[in-house]
């Protein structure tokens, strides 16, 4: 088995409905993002996957969210804009275009970090 993890960030504001503290106002970060994909054989090159197709699904992604308030896009508009929604969103965007998707991490700041990811089913 092997894993490959792919970076990215964007910036966007947002603000946490129904919390009582600092995040109920609107605020901003810079998220950093990783992708995990997992894949059991390699190619006849001898590669798991492209870097580059998986970078340019997830850049397709994060061009949508960044410099945005997350509140205002239509998957916000049902889900709170919480690290946990956005990483959920951004594993489910990204499953359209490579289904071998394994985890997505999504950390609002440099020390806090959530990942989503699906059991087996």
């Amino acid at each position: 088995m092997y894993e490959l993890s792919v970076e990215g960030n964007f910036s966007a504001a947002h603000q946490v409905k129904g919390y009582s503290g600092d995040c109920a106002d609107i605020h901003g970060h810079t998220y950093r993002i990783e992708v995990r994909i997992r894949i059991k054989k390699l190619d006849k090159l001898g590669m798991s996957m492209d870097f580059r197709k998986v970078k340019k699904a997830l850049e397709s992604i994060l061009i949508k969210l960044d410099h945005k308030n997350l509140n205002k896009l239509p998957y916000f508009k049902k889900y709170n804009a919480t690290a946990e929604y956005i990483a959920k969103y951004i594993f489910n965007e990204i499953r359209k275009k490579i289904k071998m998707i394994y985890s997505v991490s999504v950390w609002e700041g440099h020390n806090n970090k959530i990942t989503y990811y699906e059991e087996a089913k």
